[in-house]
Protein backbone atom coordinates (compact mmCIF):
# COMPACT_ATOMS: atom_id res chain seq x y z
CA UNK A 1 0.00 0.00 0.00
CA UNK A 2 1.25 3.51 -0.82
CA UNK A 3 1.13 6.43 1.60
CA UNK A 4 -1.14 8.37 -0.80
CA UNK A 5 -4.70 9.22 0.18
CA UNK A 6 -7.65 9.42 -2.21
CA UNK A 7 -10.79 11.40 -1.38
CA UNK A 8 -13.90 9.95 -3.03
CA UNK A 9 -16.96 12.22 -3.34
CA UNK A 10 -20.28 10.74 -4.48
CA UNK A 11 -23.85 10.98 -3.22
CA UNK A 12 -24.50 7.32 -4.03
CA UNK A 13 -23.58 5.02 -1.15
CA UNK A 14 -23.27 2.00 -3.45
CA UNK A 15 -20.76 3.81 -5.68
CA UNK A 16 -18.71 4.84 -2.64
CA UNK A 17 -18.59 1.23 -1.38
CA UNK A 18 -17.61 -0.07 -4.81
CA UNK A 19 -14.75 2.42 -5.27
CA UNK A 20 -13.60 1.72 -1.72
CA UNK A 21 -13.18 -1.94 -2.64
CA UNK A 22 -11.20 -0.92 -5.73
CA UNK A 23 -8.80 1.23 -3.71
CA UNK A 24 -8.47 -1.03 -0.67
CA UNK A 25 -5.02 -2.52 -0.26
CA UNK A 26 -3.45 -0.01 -2.68
CA UNK A 27 -4.38 3.45 -1.39
CA UNK A 28 -5.68 4.99 1.80
CA UNK A 29 -9.03 6.63 1.16
CA UNK A 30 -11.76 8.77 2.69
CA UNK A 31 -15.39 8.83 1.56
CA UNK A 32 -17.83 11.77 1.63
CA UNK A 33 -21.33 12.07 0.17
CA UNK A 34 -21.65 15.74 -0.86
CA UNK A 35 -19.85 18.76 -2.25
CA UNK A 36 -20.01 20.75 1.02
CA UNK A 37 -18.56 17.74 2.87
CA UNK A 38 -15.71 17.57 0.36
CA UNK A 39 -14.97 21.30 0.75
CA UNK A 40 -15.00 20.94 4.52
CA UNK A 41 -12.71 17.91 4.40
CA UNK A 42 -10.18 19.65 2.15
CA UNK A 43 -10.09 22.68 4.43
CA UNK A 44 -8.67 20.38 7.12
CA UNK A 45 -6.77 17.75 5.13
CA UNK A 46 -4.86 17.62 1.86
CA UNK A 47 -5.65 14.45 -0.12
CA UNK A 48 -3.27 13.42 -2.88
CA UNK A 49 -6.09 12.99 -5.41
CA UNK A 50 -9.86 13.51 -5.53
CA UNK A 51 -12.41 11.35 -7.34
CA UNK A 52 -15.37 13.71 -7.70
CA UNK A 53 -18.89 12.89 -8.89
CA UNK A 54 -20.46 15.52 -11.16
CA UNK A 55 -24.18 14.78 -10.73
CA UNK A 56 -24.86 15.49 -7.04
CA UNK A 57 -27.90 17.28 -5.60
CA UNK A 58 -27.47 20.80 -4.26
CA UNK A 59 -23.81 21.43 -5.04
CA UNK A 60 -22.69 19.58 -8.16
CA UNK A 61 -19.13 18.52 -8.97
CA UNK A 62 -18.33 21.63 -11.01
CA UNK A 63 -19.27 24.00 -8.19
CA UNK A 64 -17.48 21.78 -5.67
CA UNK A 65 -14.27 21.95 -7.72
CA UNK A 66 -14.59 25.73 -8.09
CA UNK A 67 -14.76 26.13 -4.30
CA UNK A 68 -11.91 23.67 -3.75
CA UNK A 69 -9.68 25.67 -6.12
CA UNK A 70 -10.15 28.77 -3.94
CA UNK A 71 -7.92 27.06 -1.36
CA UNK A 72 -4.26 27.81 -2.29
CA UNK A 73 -3.16 24.52 -0.71
CA UNK A 74 -5.41 22.62 -3.11
CA UNK A 75 -4.16 24.09 -6.39
CA UNK A 76 -1.87 21.18 -7.28
CA UNK A 77 -4.14 18.35 -6.13
CA UNK A 78 -5.34 16.35 -9.18
CA UNK A 79 -9.09 15.90 -9.56
CA UNK A 80 -10.71 13.17 -11.67
CA UNK A 81 -14.42 13.60 -12.39
CA UNK A 82 -16.81 10.66 -12.17
CA UNK A 83 -19.71 11.04 -14.60
CA UNK A 84 -22.50 8.94 -16.06
CA UNK A 85 -22.83 11.43 -18.92
CA UNK A 86 -21.05 10.47 -22.13
CA UNK A 87 -21.60 13.62 -24.21
CA UNK A 88 -18.74 15.68 -25.63
CA UNK A 89 -19.90 18.92 -23.95
CA UNK A 90 -19.61 17.41 -20.48
CA UNK A 91 -16.16 16.02 -21.21
CA UNK A 92 -14.90 19.38 -22.50
CA UNK A 93 -16.37 21.19 -19.50
CA UNK A 94 -14.66 18.73 -17.13
CA UNK A 95 -11.24 19.57 -18.55
CA UNK A 96 -11.86 23.30 -18.92
CA UNK A 97 -12.82 23.73 -15.27
CA UNK A 98 -9.52 22.30 -14.06
CA UNK A 99 -10.05 18.55 -13.72
CA UNK A 100 -7.12 16.38 -14.79
CA UNK A 101 -9.29 13.61 -16.23
CA UNK A 102 -12.73 12.01 -16.14
CA UNK A 103 -13.97 8.43 -15.71
CA UNK A 104 -17.32 7.27 -16.98
CA UNK A 105 -19.62 5.49 -14.53
CA UNK A 106 -20.09 2.70 -13.78
CA UNK A 107 -16.34 2.61 -13.31
CA UNK A 108 -14.28 -0.46 -14.11
CA UNK A 109 -11.65 -1.33 -11.53
CA UNK A 110 -8.74 -1.62 -13.96
CA UNK A 111 -9.52 1.71 -15.63
CA UNK A 112 -10.04 3.55 -12.35
CA UNK A 113 -6.83 2.26 -10.78
CA UNK A 114 -4.84 2.96 -13.95
CA UNK A 115 -6.05 6.58 -14.05
CA UNK A 116 -5.42 7.08 -10.34
CA UNK A 117 -1.92 5.54 -10.59
CA UNK A 118 -1.13 7.71 -13.63
CA UNK A 119 -2.18 11.02 -12.07
CA UNK A 120 -0.56 10.26 -8.74
CA UNK A 121 2.69 9.56 -10.61
CA UNK A 122 2.39 12.75 -12.68
CA UNK A 123 1.66 14.81 -9.57
CA UNK A 124 4.67 13.33 -7.75
CA UNK A 125 6.93 14.02 -10.74
CA UNK A 126 5.70 17.62 -10.98
CA UNK A 127 6.39 18.14 -7.26
CA UNK A 128 9.92 16.76 -7.64
CA UNK A 129 10.51 18.91 -10.72
CA UNK A 130 9.23 21.99 -8.89
CA UNK A 131 11.58 21.27 -5.98
CA UNK A 132 14.51 20.84 -8.37
CA UNK A 133 13.73 24.10 -10.18
CA UNK A 134 13.41 25.91 -6.85
CA UNK A 135 16.74 24.51 -5.68
CA UNK A 136 18.49 25.49 -8.91
CA UNK A 137 16.90 28.93 -8.77
CA UNK A 138 18.13 29.36 -5.19
CA UNK A 139 21.64 28.32 -6.15
CA UNK A 140 21.74 30.68 -9.12
CA UNK A 141 20.25 33.54 -7.10
CA UNK A 142 22.78 33.20 -4.30
CA UNK A 143 25.60 32.78 -6.84
CA UNK A 144 24.64 36.06 -8.55
CA UNK A 145 24.41 37.83 -5.20
CA UNK A 146 27.80 36.47 -4.10
CA UNK A 147 29.41 37.54 -7.40
CA UNK A 148 28.27 41.09 -6.69
CA UNK A 149 29.39 40.77 -3.08
CA UNK A 150 32.87 39.62 -4.17
CA UNK A 151 33.58 43.14 -5.38
CA UNK A 152 34.02 44.03 -1.70
CA UNK A 153 36.15 41.52 0.19
CA UNK A 154 35.04 43.06 3.50
CA UNK A 155 31.41 41.98 3.06
CA UNK A 156 32.02 38.27 2.49
CA UNK A 157 29.08 36.14 3.60
CA UNK A 158 26.73 39.13 3.92
CA UNK A 159 24.03 37.67 1.68
CA UNK A 160 23.97 34.34 3.53
CA UNK A 161 24.03 35.88 7.01
CA UNK A 162 21.28 38.39 6.29
CA UNK A 163 19.13 35.60 4.88
CA UNK A 164 19.56 33.72 8.17
CA UNK A 165 18.72 36.87 10.16
CA UNK A 166 15.55 37.32 8.11
CA UNK A 167 14.58 33.74 8.93
CA UNK A 168 15.22 34.22 12.67
CA UNK A 169 13.03 37.34 12.77
CA UNK A 170 10.25 35.97 10.56
CA UNK A 171 10.04 32.69 12.47
CA UNK A 172 9.76 34.53 15.76
CA UNK A 173 7.01 36.77 14.37
CA UNK A 174 5.16 33.75 12.99
CA UNK A 175 5.45 31.83 16.27
CA UNK A 176 4.09 34.83 18.17
CA UNK A 177 1.18 35.43 15.81
CA UNK A 178 2.35 38.82 14.56
CA UNK A 179 1.32 40.06 11.12
CA UNK A 180 -0.81 36.96 10.55
CA UNK A 181 -2.34 38.44 7.39
CA UNK A 182 1.09 38.96 5.83
CA UNK A 183 3.14 36.12 7.26
CA UNK A 184 2.73 32.37 6.91
CA UNK A 185 5.03 29.45 6.15
CA UNK A 186 4.91 30.09 2.41
CA UNK A 187 5.66 33.81 2.61
CA UNK A 188 8.41 33.12 5.17
CA UNK A 189 10.06 30.69 2.75
CA UNK A 190 9.79 33.26 -0.06
CA UNK A 191 11.40 35.96 2.10
CA UNK A 192 14.33 33.74 3.05
CA UNK A 193 14.89 32.72 -0.58
CA UNK A 194 14.61 36.34 -1.72
CA UNK A 195 16.83 37.93 0.93
CA UNK A 196 20.22 37.20 -0.73
CA UNK A 197 19.19 39.34 -3.72
CA UNK A 198 18.43 42.50 -1.71
CA UNK A 199 21.53 44.36 -2.94
CA UNK A 200 21.56 43.13 -6.55
CA UNK A 201 21.20 46.76 -7.67
CA UNK A 202 24.77 47.41 -6.52
CA UNK A 203 25.87 45.84 -9.78
CA UNK A 204 25.27 49.30 -11.26
CA UNK A 205 27.43 51.16 -8.68
CA UNK A 206 31.05 51.90 -9.60
CA UNK A 207 33.87 50.44 -7.49
CA UNK A 208 35.06 53.99 -6.79
CA UNK A 209 31.90 54.61 -4.78
CA UNK A 210 31.11 51.09 -3.58
CA UNK A 211 34.62 50.48 -2.17
CA UNK A 212 35.40 53.99 -0.98
CA UNK A 213 37.01 53.67 2.48
CA UNK A 214 35.92 57.09 3.69
CA UNK A 215 32.63 58.97 3.96
CA UNK A 216 30.68 59.38 0.73
CA UNK A 217 29.97 62.85 -0.60
CA UNK A 218 26.32 63.88 -0.99
CA UNK A 219 26.59 63.25 -4.72
CA UNK A 220 28.15 59.83 -4.21
CA UNK A 221 25.55 58.88 -1.62
CA UNK A 222 22.81 59.91 -4.04
CA UNK A 223 24.26 57.53 -6.62
CA UNK A 224 24.61 54.76 -4.01
CA UNK A 225 20.96 55.14 -2.99
CA UNK A 226 19.95 54.37 -6.56
CA UNK A 227 20.82 50.69 -6.06
CA UNK A 228 17.51 50.02 -4.29
CA UNK A 229 15.25 51.07 -7.18
CA UNK A 230 17.63 49.59 -9.76
CA UNK A 231 17.67 46.24 -7.97
CA UNK A 232 13.88 46.22 -7.70
CA UNK A 233 13.58 46.89 -11.43
CA UNK A 234 16.03 44.10 -12.31
CA UNK A 235 14.16 41.61 -10.15
CA UNK A 236 10.75 42.74 -11.40
CA UNK A 237 11.85 42.01 -14.97
CA UNK A 238 13.29 38.65 -13.90
CA UNK A 239 9.95 37.73 -12.31
CA UNK A 240 8.08 38.79 -15.46
CA UNK A 241 10.22 36.36 -17.45
CA UNK A 242 9.85 33.52 -14.90
CA UNK A 243 6.41 34.11 -13.32
CA UNK A 244 6.39 30.72 -11.58
CA UNK A 245 9.29 31.84 -9.38
CA UNK A 246 7.23 33.70 -6.79
CA UNK A 247 10.24 34.42 -4.61
CA UNK A 248 11.43 36.95 -7.20
CA UNK A 249 8.35 39.05 -6.44
CA UNK A 250 9.43 39.14 -2.80
CA UNK A 251 13.01 39.83 -3.87
CA UNK A 252 11.85 42.87 -5.86
CA UNK A 253 9.90 44.19 -2.86
CA UNK A 254 12.85 43.64 -0.53
CA UNK A 255 15.31 45.31 -2.89
CA UNK A 256 13.03 48.34 -3.21
CA UNK A 257 12.14 48.74 0.46
CA UNK A 258 15.00 47.57 2.70
CA UNK A 259 16.33 51.15 3.00
CA UNK A 260 12.94 52.67 3.78
CA UNK A 261 12.43 53.87 7.36
CA UNK A 262 9.41 53.39 9.60
CA UNK A 263 9.18 57.18 10.06
CA UNK A 264 9.14 57.84 6.31
CA UNK A 265 12.65 59.32 6.09
CA UNK A 266 14.21 56.48 4.12
CA UNK A 267 14.70 55.91 0.41
CA UNK A 268 13.99 55.49 -2.46
CA UNK A 269 10.27 56.32 -2.06
CA UNK A 270 9.92 57.73 1.46
CA UNK A 271 7.41 55.05 2.50
CA UNK A 272 6.35 54.91 6.14
CA UNK A 273 4.96 52.37 8.59
CA UNK A 274 2.80 49.69 6.91
CA UNK A 275 3.32 51.27 3.49
CA UNK A 276 6.64 49.42 3.65
CA UNK A 277 6.16 45.70 2.85
CA UNK A 278 6.72 43.46 5.87
CA UNK A 279 9.57 41.70 4.05
CA UNK A 280 11.32 45.07 3.68
CA UNK A 281 10.80 45.98 7.34
CA UNK A 282 12.33 42.65 8.39
CA UNK A 283 15.21 42.96 5.91
CA UNK A 284 16.00 46.46 7.19
CA UNK A 285 16.84 45.10 10.66
CA UNK A 286 18.82 42.16 9.28
CA UNK A 287 20.81 44.38 6.90
CA UNK A 288 21.70 47.04 9.46
CA UNK A 289 22.67 44.48 12.09
CA UNK A 290 25.09 42.82 9.70
CA UNK A 291 26.52 46.18 8.65
CA UNK A 292 27.21 46.97 12.32
CA UNK A 293 28.45 43.57 13.49
CA UNK A 294 30.84 42.92 10.58
CA UNK A 295 33.88 44.76 9.23
CA UNK A 296 33.26 47.39 6.57
CA UNK A 297 35.66 49.36 4.38
CA UNK A 298 34.88 52.49 6.41
CA UNK A 299 35.12 51.00 9.96
CA UNK A 300 35.76 47.80 11.96
CA UNK A 301 32.99 45.64 13.37
CA UNK A 302 31.22 46.68 16.57
CA UNK A 303 30.29 44.26 19.34
CA UNK A 304 26.97 42.44 19.48
CA UNK A 305 25.98 44.54 22.49
CA UNK A 306 26.71 47.75 20.60
CA UNK A 307 24.80 46.47 17.60
CA UNK A 308 21.76 45.64 19.77
CA UNK A 309 21.86 49.07 21.39
CA UNK A 310 21.95 50.82 18.02
CA UNK A 311 19.22 48.62 16.52
CA UNK A 312 16.85 48.99 19.48
CA UNK A 313 17.38 52.77 19.62
CA UNK A 314 15.75 52.92 16.17
CA UNK A 315 12.36 51.71 17.43
CA UNK A 316 9.55 53.62 15.74
CA UNK A 317 11.96 55.78 13.76
CA UNK A 318 14.16 53.60 11.58
CA UNK A 319 12.56 50.26 12.41
CA UNK A 320 9.14 48.67 12.88
CA UNK A 321 8.51 48.22 16.65
CA UNK A 322 6.89 44.84 16.00
CA UNK A 323 9.97 43.54 14.19
CA UNK A 324 12.16 44.88 17.00
CA UNK A 325 10.07 42.91 19.51
CA UNK A 326 11.13 39.82 17.59
CA UNK A 327 14.75 41.01 17.51
CA UNK A 328 14.75 41.51 21.29
CA UNK A 329 13.70 37.86 21.70
CA UNK A 330 15.97 36.21 19.13
CA UNK A 331 19.09 38.42 19.05
CA UNK A 332 21.01 35.58 20.73
CA UNK A 333 20.75 33.64 17.48
CA UNK A 334 22.24 36.64 15.66
CA UNK A 335 25.15 36.69 18.12
CA UNK A 336 25.78 32.95 17.71
CA UNK A 337 25.97 33.33 13.93
CA UNK A 338 28.37 36.27 14.21
CA UNK A 339 30.61 34.34 16.60
CA UNK A 340 30.71 31.30 14.31
CA UNK A 341 31.63 33.55 11.38
CA UNK A 342 34.41 35.25 13.33
CA UNK A 343 35.76 31.87 14.46
CA UNK A 344 36.02 30.73 10.84
CA UNK A 345 37.86 33.97 9.93
CA UNK A 346 40.27 33.73 12.88
CA UNK A 347 43.65 31.92 12.71
CA UNK A 348 42.29 29.34 15.16
CA UNK A 349 39.27 28.80 12.95
CA UNK A 350 41.42 28.35 9.88
CA UNK A 351 43.48 25.74 11.71
CA UNK A 352 40.32 23.91 12.76
CA UNK A 353 39.03 23.92 9.19
CA UNK A 354 42.36 22.65 7.87
CA UNK A 355 42.42 19.92 10.53
CA UNK A 356 38.89 18.91 9.58
CA UNK A 357 39.79 18.75 5.91
CA UNK A 358 42.91 16.66 6.51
Amino acid sequence: MTDKEILVVDDNEAVLRQIATFLAGTYDYSLVRSGPAAVGYCSRERPDLVLLDIEMPGMDGFETLRLLKLNPDFQKVPVIFLTSKHDRETEVRCLKCGARDFIRKPAEKSILLHRVDLHIAISSYQAQLSDSVALMSNILGVAVAELIECRDEKTGGHVIRTSRYVEYLARDLLANGRYEYELNEDSLEMMVRAAPLHDIGKISISDKILLKPGRLTDEEFGIMKGHAAIGASILKHMHARTPTQDYLKFASMIAASHHERFDGKGYPYGLRKEQIPLCGRIMAVADVYDAIAEDRVYRPALTHEEACRIILSGEGTQFDPGVLDAFSRCHGEFEALVKSHRLVKSPEGQLLMEAGQA
